[in-house]
């Protein structure tokens, strides 16, 4: 299922709840190295590590740091090795030019992946603008961007890259940070924001997204969100206009995105 599960520092899943994920059908784990309910999961063997693809976010941008974080990683989740790392964050050009540096990380996850313990190389990053150049240099397979409903940029500008060299790209804050289930002053009178799993139908819906990630708080939103996978499909016409309408609304009254 491309339903992917994701943890952070303000979540609070137990690794039942991450087990349960994976018993619905979620098979892609993004792991942002906290010693939380995702790696305790893997750790301790509640979720068949043969049924999942696991990603690691890489923070490191030199060798040194990158040898040390991954091994680290390794260890926490008591796995021989991880299906995709990804550079965390990367928001400058000065970044990704020192993660490629010769002793950057880049080198040496790319030893790592010579010995078999890393599948994919992939960057994650708020910067369409910069996306683009790094997925062309042929130095990453994958990319992690925002998109969602009320931030759409990425429809013209990364898209037809990633079509045109077949990298799978991961989508992350489908809700928008939870703005597009909230009102907006501009919505239709009785207007209701459709549910999270809504949102997250919407961003699968895209041809060019391989996996959206869902970042539950608790095992009561995880359990709203598996919803979705009783329900699978892309939104109908009319669906797709509501989705679309909401979200345009809630890119004009939020605010900033950056």
């Amino acid at each position: 299922m491309r339903l992917g599960l994701a943890t952070r520092g303000n979540t609070h899943l137990e690794p039942e709840d991450v087990a349960r994920a994976v018993e619905r059908g979620v098979n892609y784990l993004n792991w942002c190295g906290y010693d939380d309910g995702l790696a305790r999961a893997v750790r301790d063997g509640l979720v068949d590590r043969r049924r999942i693809i696991l990603a690691m976010q890489l923070e490191s941008r030199d060798a040194a740091g990158a040898e040390r974080e991954f091994e680290e990683g390794l260890r926490l989740l008591a796995t021989e090795s991880i299906d995709v790392v990804t550079f965390y964050y990367v928001e400058r050009e000065s970044e990704w030019k020192r993660i490629t540096a010769p002793d950057g990380a880049h080198a040496a996850l790319e030893g790592f992946r010579s010995r078999g313990l890393i599948s994919l190389i992939g960057l994650t990053t708020h910067q369409r603008s910069l996306s683009v150049p790094c997925a062309e240099s042929g130095k990453v397979d994958l990319l992690m961007i925002r998109y969602n409903a009320a931030h759409r940029g990425a429809e013209e500008d990364v898209f037809p890259v990633t079509g045109r060299l077949r990298i799978p790209v991961v989508a992350y804050t489908a809700q928008r940070w939870g703005a597009l289930v909230e009102p907006t002053p501009a919505d239709p009178a009785g207007f209701r924001p459709p549910p999270a799993r809504e949102w997250y139908r919407f961003a699968l819906s895209h041809p060019s997204v391989s996996v959206v990630l869902m970042a539950p708080a608790n095992r009561r939103e995880l359990e709203e969100n598996l919803k979705l996978l009783d329900d699978w499909r892309a939104p109908h016409a009319n669906e797709f206009e509501v989705l679309s309408a909401h979200g345009a609304r809630v890119r004009r009254h939020v605010g900033t995105f950056w």
